[in-house]
């Protein structure tokens, strides 16, 4: 039996006025639908803040300064493993764009279970709102 393919991926915590920004996945996505912290894969070679950055200026055209890292997750899916590295951000530029993702929204942790997250994505949320 063949070992799993594990996916390093990094997930923005972005906060502004006790409310954090989640994005929904595009309909064509693995997962379509769920929403998430903005977030992506790693490419080989390169760094987490790097990818991060490069990511959401892909997703949303906006601009980020990573910050320390917030949680590290592994999570086991039929197929494949992930790490799932969540980095405190703030928000450099405002203008988002939905370039990538399905939607966005501003949410604050009491709204947070009107949404339905990645099994991944979900334990982050918990995290979260029930202290780290």
């Amino acid at each position: 039996m063949s070992e799993k393919k594990c996916i390093r991926v990094v997930a923005a915590e972005i906060e502004r006025d006790g409310r954090f920004l989640i994005t929904q996945r595009r309909p064509t996505a693995t997962l379509p639908l769920l929403w998430e912290f903005p977030s992506g894969r790693v490419e080989p070679g390169e760094r987490d803040e790097d990818a991060l950055v490069r990511e959401i200026r892909e997703e949303m055209d906006i601009e980020v300064r990573v910050g320390k890292l917030s949680m590290f997750i592994k999570h086991e899916y039929d197929e494949y493993s992930i790490d799932l590295c969540v980095y405190r951000c703030e928000l450099v530029s405002e203008n988002i764009k939905p370039r990538k993702v399905h939607d966005w929204r501003w949410v604050g942790p009491d709204e947070m279970d009107q949404y339905e997250f990645p099994p991944a994505d979900a334990q982050t949320i918990e995290k979260l709102l029930h202290g780290r």
